[in-house]
């Protein structure tokens, strides 16, 4: 199948688009599932890195400037009714990695990445969000190395422990600081 689709073209056998399916399957950003995706195309973005289409399961996010790069997402809020916001923490556990080119996947377990960008979502009124701004987002990039210093089995990590070494960046910057980092 043609990875270019146009939003208008017609499901075969049905009166319906993909556009159609696109809106009912993805216009809840706010989901997990939609939300993280929509940090991956970001940070992606803020790169260089969306003209060929994402890639489910590869090892990393992205190969950038020949590093890989991990990219995660949290939120305060959520699409389903809270009492209090969500504490914010991220998965890092080490895994083995699957290789979509070799279609192999590795025996070693480790973080497969070169760096992080934790993508973090501040809205935390849910009356009023919009996760089409990024000014609503942070960005925290961090290097593996760090993590695998610091937080050697750690299999997640909060919000409020990579505020100690770490600062957010706007999303003007993240290409900047990705490069920082990575060199």
């Amino acid at each position: 199948m043609n990875s270019k689709i146009s939003k208008g073209v017609q499901i075969k056998g049905t009166e319906t688009t993909v556009e159609e399916f696109w809106r009912w399957a993805y216009s809840d950003l706010l989901s997990n599932t939609n939300r993280g995706i929509l940090a991956e195309f970001l940070v992606g973005y803020a790169l260089g890195l969306t003209s060929k289409p994402r890639i489910e399961w590869d090892k990393a996010d992205f190969v950038y400037n020949d590093n890989l790069i991990e990219v995660k997402s949290s939120a305060y809020i959520q699409s389903w009714k809270q009492r209090q916001p969500s504490k914010i923490v991220f998965n890092i556990p080490k895994a083995r990695a699957w290789d979509t080119a070799t279609g192999i996947m590795s025996s070693e377990s480790k973080r497969n990445s070169d760096c992080y960008v934790f993508c973090v979502y501040t809205d935390q009124d849910k009356s009023n969000y919009d996760l089409l701004d990024v000014n609503r987002w942070d960005f925290y990039v961090v290097p593996t190395s760090y993590l695998n210093e610091h937080f050697t089995e750690q299999k997640t990590i909060s919000l409020s422990t990579i505020n100690k070494f770490c600062h957010p960046v706007s999303y003007s910057r993240i290409k900047a600081k990705i490069d920082s980092v990575l060199n």
